[in-house]
């Protein structure tokens, strides 16, 4: 066995290096609609779970907390989410996706479409399928309390 067959055997490598050229994909394509994928992670977060606080939305994205204020302030720089005070607690505010919002998260779901079909260009869609399936499987495994 040669290197080359000993690196190609490698899950975590080869994991490594699509998460790198997708990555780059990914911030490319959304750069050329003016747009950040933790834009999308914040917008399609409030979408799809409904308003919530910075800490939620840091938690939910994966985003950090540090990192979230300023990801926050372009959104709402663009109108594309809303701050209010939390009445529970007014120490801190809700976001929620504006109309404007969920307008541009449509926008970066068609973008990502479009990148998404030419990182997996060669997989027919029940390997797309599959592959989401199995990455999902393992996130779900080491994201569990105790692993």
């Amino acid at each position: 066995m040669n290197s080359d067959d000993r690196l190609r055997q490698r899950a975590s490598r080869l994991l490594s290096q699509v998460a790198t050229r997708s990555d780059r994909l990914i911030n490319e394509g959304l750069a050329q609609a003016d747009a950040r994928k933790w834009h999308y992670a914040v917008l399609a977060s409030l979408q799809d779970f409904g308003p919530a606080s910075q800490a939620a939305l840091s938690k939910r994205t994966g985003i950090y907390r540090s990192d979230m204020v300023g990801v926050l302030n372009e959104l709402a720089m663009r109108q594309l989410v809303e701050r209010a005070p939390d009445p529970d607690d007014q120490r801190r505010n809700v976001i929620t996706i504006s109309t404007a919002g969920r307008r541009q998260l449509r926008r970066l779901d068609r973008v990502l479409d479009v990148l998404h079909d030419e990182l997996l260009a060669p997989l027919d869609a029940a390997e797309r399928e599959q592959l989401v399936r199995l990455l999902t499987r393992l996130l779900d495994h080491h994201d569990s309390p105790g692993s």
